[in-house]
């Protein structure tokens, strides 16, 4: 027993371990990364929607689903696989210097494309030239600057739009009616002058305001129309060729340029020099 006391005691320590302070994994962060993704390319999506246009988007569509070949314009075909065979001359595109067959006939032959970009390119100069031409008019007088405060012009698809509107001092047309005053007779020989610098066609649309009342009869389509037709006849007395006259058309109220379709600034005429492809 005496032997026994030298003996040093046995100690026993007990860890308490605390458990869920530890490590939990990185799936969240996966997860979180996938969303911030997903959100990236939504915003890209609707940037994209917004600032392109409808060809630019085609194109951005053709570039993401190469699926199908061969298409006349722009990367796809009327057919499986583009057409009933690749060799065949109706379902290729015919943008190349030379044809498949031996003894193509000229509607057959490939035609060549090799100025396409040339041809836009200069078709982009002409309306630049009718845009700065129809500026300088405005410095020529006061006359010509007060004249030039009811023209506005822009470069859209369908080719250089030229929108001559009504100002509240002054009206383009005798109210409610498609006689046009002395301000619009003005304005269009000017633009019979400027237009005269390109070949291209031209179309012509009338644009009315919405009336604040319900009518019986709404004049809105009659106006419309009646106010372009006229204003052919004016352009066609001032010197531009009937022949380049593509279209007139009459929009009544449904495309107003202010968020008050009543407003005056709705009262306007459209003169679209077209591209070549419209």
């Amino acid at each position: 027993m005496a032997g026994q006391s030298n003996v040093a005691p046995v100690i026993i320590k007990r860890k308490k371990i605390i458990q869920g302070g530890g490590h939990h994994g990185g799936a969240w962060k996966v997860a979180y990364a996938d969303f911030v993704t997903a959100m990236m390319a939504f915003f890209m999506l609707m940037w994209l929607l917004n600032a392109t246009t409808e060809k630019q988007r085609k194109g951005i569509a053709d570039y993401f689903n190469p699926t199908i070949p061969v298409n006349r314009i722009s990367g796809g075909g009327d057919g499986a696989f583009g057409g009933d065979s690749v060799f065949s001359e109706q379902t290729l595109v015919q943008n190349g210097t030379g044809a498949a067959d031996a003894a193509a006939t000229d509607a057959e032959k490939a035609r060549g494309d090799s100025n396409g970009g040339r041809n836009d390119a200069d078709e982009e100069k002409k309306m630049e030239e009718v845009t700065k031409e129809l500026s300088a008019r405005g410095g020529e007088s006061m006359t010509m600057e007060r004249l030039m405060r009811h023209v506005t012009t822009r470069v859209t698809d369908e080719g250089l739009v030229i929108e001559v509107f009504d100002l509240p001092e002054t009206a383009l047309f005798i109210k409610d009616t498609d006689q046009p005053t002395g301000a619009l007779i003005a304005i269009t020989g000017l633009l019979a002058e400027v237009l005269a610098l390109a070949e291209n066609k031209v179309a012509i649309g009338g644009h009315v305001r919405s009336y604040p009342i319900t009518l019986i009869k709404n004049p809105v389509w009659d106006l419309s129309s009646t106010r372009a037709q006229a204003m052919r006849n004016l352009i066609e007395s001032k010197g531009l060729s009937g022949t380049r006259i593509a279209r007139i058309s009459g929009h009544a109220d449904r495309k107003p340029v202010t968020a008050d379709p009543t407003a005056l600034r709705n009262n306007r005429l459209e003169v679209i020099l077209l591209r070549r492809d419209r």
